[in-house]
């Protein structure tokens, strides 16, 4: 049995990042941490809090951390995720509260519970890590492992010309972060999907087709670039049609940056990382976060040379499966999704 404690700003990927974790038989959820990113954190919050109801757990618990990066003001991303970060995808509001703890004192608290048994996903910015690992240094040992989307190695960004999103945020908190593990045994290093790696998961339309059919709904599942821009999915799975919708939004928008009609499933890759369900190969790296320069703020760079004299504090995903992470996606999502029924 896998333990996870996840840390998000969901948003799309992270959406299906967290279906996909539910829907493993042998994954426990432990809890769920947001942070200001793709949206507030307060949405993000609620966003989580709608899906576990959709996927019929609604029992693991939400908290709020950071609301705000360390040193820098917020930026959203509604133009890339939708107003409430989810896409098109419209969740009845939960019925679920958002838990009285802080994200801070969840992550302290459950991992000197729970030594050495939890992984730790962080699928937005490093926020609420960088300030858990401020009130308990020893994080990174009590943890079994850390897994980090974020950042760009020698590769064109997402947000600037060298800086990836979630760093982006909050370059601050990524700096923190790195530091923190610099000299620990390789076992503990995080693993970081950065952008080279996750924008090969590309998700088309026809994923979305197999998605359907594995869940065993009762018309085929279109979203394709002919269909007008925010049409919605008729499908008789609830979850298929929300994933459907929200899925269909993040297509379009990286269609008008010339992308294609394909969705960047980031996060999606990094859940199946830390439960060891998908091939990837890494290389071991001393990881810095610039944060002085206007032009280059959020720049992650590796040295995998030991030029800077520096032990690694990194382990950075070199190489994966696109394909055979999809067949994993597709099949325990929609294995979930057939389980939860139709409409």
């Amino acid at each position: 049995m896998h333990s996870v404690l996840m840390d998000v700003d969901t948003g799309i990927d992270d959406a299906l990042a967290l279906v996909y974790l539910l829907s493993r038989p042998d994954v426990r959820l432990h809890a769920i941490t947001c942070t200001a990113g793709n949206v507030g954190a307060r949405q993000v919050a609620l966003n989580n809090l709608a899906l576990l109801e959709l996927c019929g757990q609604p029992g693991i618990e939400v908290a709020i951390g950071a609301e705000v990066p360390l040193e820098i003001p917020l930026v959203t991303t509604e133009e890339t995720h939708g107003p409430q970060g989810i896409g098109y995808a419209e969740l009845p509001p939960p019925a679920g509260a958002i838990s009285a703890r802080h994200a801070v004192d969840v992550w302290v608290d459950e991992v000197r519970k729970h030594p050495g048994e939890i992984t730790g996903l962080v699928t937005g910015p490093l926020t609420n890590f960088a300030l858990a690992l401020r009130r308990e240094p020893a994080l990174p040992r009590l943890l079994k492992g850390l897994v980090i989307m974020g950042g760009s190695f020698y590769y064109q960004g997402n947000t600037t010309p060298t800086a990836e999103w979630n760093v982006s945020v909050d370059p601050h908190a990524a700096k923190e972060v790195f530091a923190a593990y610099r000299g620990l045994p390789e076992d503990k290093l995080p693993i970081v999907c950065s952008l080279e790696t996750t924008e090969l998961i590309e998700m088309r339309p026809e994923h979305l087709r197999r998605l359907a059919e594995a869940a065993g709904t009762d018309s085929p599942e279109l979203v394709l670039p002919e269909q007008p821009e925010g049409q919605r999915s008729r499908s008789s799975s609830p979850l298929v049609a929300c994933l459907s919708d929200a899925i269909r939004f993040y297509m379009e928008f990286h269609r008008l940056y010339d992308q294609g009609f394909v969705a960047h499933m980031h996060d999606a890759f990094a859940a199946c990382v830390a439960v060891g369900r998908t091939e990837f190969s890494a290389r071991l790296a001393t990881v810095d976060v610039e944060t002085d320069s206007p032009m280059l703020t959020g720049t992650t760079v590796a040295d995998f040379r030991g030029l800077w004299g520096h032990p690694p504090n990194a382990r950075i995903v070199s190489g994966n499966n696109p394909r055979q992470c999809f067949d994993e996606l597709i099949g325990s999502v929609g294995a979930l999704a057939r389980r939860l029924g139709s409409r």
